[in-house]
């Protein structure tokens, strides 16, 4: 697969950017050099190699639900800067 200079204009446009021609040429260039940078992982040999979704094993490290005691109402609107009847108290947001 290469790319092509029509295929720079395509995401040019779509990224909403002017290009000179010389920035049209000099973009196809490198991303086909990148394209062919990457089509060296084909060369390797990965028949051996069993599939992973991460290279390190992972597992669950949140730890177990215990049920405690809550805040009370009085503490949880302790610092609030205003309250009423027993709610935080914002500004409107909505006219």
């Amino acid at each position: 697969m290469s790319i092509t200079v029509k295929d720079v204009q395509h995401v040019a446009k779509l990224a909403r950017l002017q290009l000179s021609p010389e920035e049209e040429a000099t973009l196809t260039e490198q991303m086909n050099a990148i394209l062919q940078y990457a089509e060296k992982l084909n060369e390797l040999d990965t028949d051996h190699v069993k599939p992973t979704t991460h290279v390190l094993q992972v597992s669950n490290v949140m730890r177990e639900d215990v049920v405690r005691e809550s805040l009370s109402q009085e503490a949880a609107l302790l610092n609030a800067p205003d309250e009423e009847e027993g709610q935080f108290k914002v500004p409107a947001v909505l006219e």
